[in-house]
């Protein structure tokens, strides 16, 4: 059975570039002067891995993305953070679109871009145990609920993360959408080990779980989100704000 995957295309809106799957939906930016940085909040958030591991560690890790978008964490993860990264899309022509209009460099010795369905993708030997941060953000053209989000799912996720890896999940839809989701990341990894954002004014709600549960003090997490925002440009601790352990 062949595959029916939709168009890809893009927009420009002043200084910003959004991916589109042939909807209005936006499935990703960049902005046109600065394209390796993390353009919108969301995605930003996406990299709350960063406050449960050493910065100077950082460099040495790898770093996954399950879904593609407009590339943004896979070039800041390869690009910025110099870490080994992966990323896996189902669409070739995402690919396509992030190599042509979205600045997604070339494979190289450090980045691997595997177009391949994540969920077959992941269970492969060659991953397992092997990722410090996995970041999942799988949305349909419709951008309607995650694609992926079964308790199986996110115990396969679990499965590839190292002894200190995290995982950062982007749901976005309705409130009950939402709460069905965190309680199967919860079943797979462990009330815990799970953190959450509040929802971006947009409707974004990021969700973090570590393989192994930590629960580090405000004035560590404080201390780490300032070396964040030196080192890497992003707003960390701004994050601590909206970002707490599930209760």
């Amino acid at each position: 059975m062949k595959l029916s995957l939709p168009e890809v295309n893009f927009s420009d809106w002043g200084d910003i570039r959004y991916l589109h799957l042939g909807t209005e939906w936006v499935q990703g930016s960049m902005k046109l002067d600065a394209p390796f940085e993390i353009e919108l909040e969301y995605v930003q958030r996406m990299m709350a891995w960063l406050l449960f591991v050493d910065p100077a560690s950082v460099a040495k890790r790898h770093a996954m993305q399950l879904g593609l978008g407009a590339a943004s964490l896979t070039k800041f993860c390869r690009k910025t953070l110099r870490m080994r990264t992966t990323a896996i899309e189902l669409n070739p022509q995402v690919v396509a679109a992030c190599r042509g209009w979205f600045k997604l460099p070339a494979d190289d010795a450090k980045l691997e871009v595997v177009v391949a369905d994540a969920a077959t993708e992941i269970r492969k030997p060659r991953w397992l145990g092997t990722v410090d941060a996995l970041q999942v953000d799988l949305y349909d053209h419709e951008a309607a609920a995650p694609v992926l989000d079964s308790e199986a799912f996110y115990a396969d996720c679990r499965a590839l993360l190292t002894e200190d890896g995290v995982m950062t999940v982007n749901l976005f839809g309705r409130s009950s959408s939402y709460e069905r989701s965190l309680e199967k990341i919860t079943a797979a990894f462990g009330a815990d080990a799970v953190w959450a954002f509040k929802p971006t004014r947009e409707g974004n709600t990021v969700v973090l779980a570590q393989a192994v549960a930590s629960r580090p003090k405000r004035p560590a997490l404080a201390d780490r989100a300032q070396s964040i925002q030196t080192r890497w440009s992003l707003p960390a601790p701004k994050w601590l704000r909206v970002f707490k352990p599930q209760e």
